[in-house]
């Protein structure tokens, strides 16, 4: 889950999430952040330490590539991306989803990733977005639980009688809390209210609303 920040957008769509990560420096930015998510550091490759059925999907940004390495002698691959995802299929209540975003080096990478998925039981597929393009190519692993479901359609596939492929647009500027939705803008009254509320409910220890909650501040001299 690295620093949370997907979290964040999971948060704001309302539901409750549980992020791992290997690495405490990021969780400790994650913590710093006040996510909203539980944070467990731990090694996927180990395995998913929760009990059967208690999640309804699944979400990964890059990560999963990373079983393929072998950084310690005990290491095997294969034997981590199953167990990986025998406990995640377990995890996972019936006909959930998981879908995992990741960059394989090459062929055989993907190849290995996507056995060891079906073999834990998981129906589903690789899913490309922009096939034809070198900076926006993304893949998704998309998996069901229980159900067979129909695989998503991958952006930038349609490409008949000589149309144009639409690549994806990078820019540096952030539109994530733009209030497109007619939803709250990040940092305004409305936004903090409805976090403060949302912890409540998870049983955090939350200060009261005031009238200066949300207010902003005047400049120092």
């Amino acid at each position: 889950c690295g620093s949370g920040l997907s979290g964040d957008y999971i948060s704001d769509e309302g539901h409750y999430w549980i992020g791992m990560d290997i690495s405490p420096a990021m969780l400790e930015v994650a913590v710093e952040r006040e996510v909203e998510g539980d944070l467990l550091l731990a090694d996927v490759g180990h395995g998913i330490p929760f009990r059967p059925g208690m999640f309804d999907g699944c979400i990964s940004i890059s990560a999963v590539q990373w079983l393929c390495n072998a950084d310690k002698k005990s290491h095997s691959p294969p034997k981590r991306l199953y167990r990986f995802f025998s406990t995640l299929y377990t995890a996972l209540a019936q006909g959930s989803r998981a879908v995992l975003q990741l960059y394989p080096e090459n062929s055989e990478q993907l190849e290995l990733i996507t056995a060891q998925a079906m073999r834990a039981g998981f129906t589903g597929g690789m899913v490309v977005d922009y096939p034809n393009s070198a900076k926006a190519k993304k893949f998704f692993l998309c998996l069901f639980v229980g159900v067979s479901g129909t695989l998503p359609k991958g952006l930038g596939t349609d490409c008949a009688g000589g149309e144009e492929i639409h690549q994806a647009k990078f820019t540096n500027e952030r539109t994530r809390f733009r209030n497109t939705k007619g939803k709250s803008v990040k940092k305004s009254r409305d936004w903090i209210l409805e976090k403060k509320e949302r912890r409540r409910r998870q049983g955090k220890e939350v200060r009261a609303d005031t009238k200066y909650t949300g207010r902003k501040r005047r400049p120092r001299f």
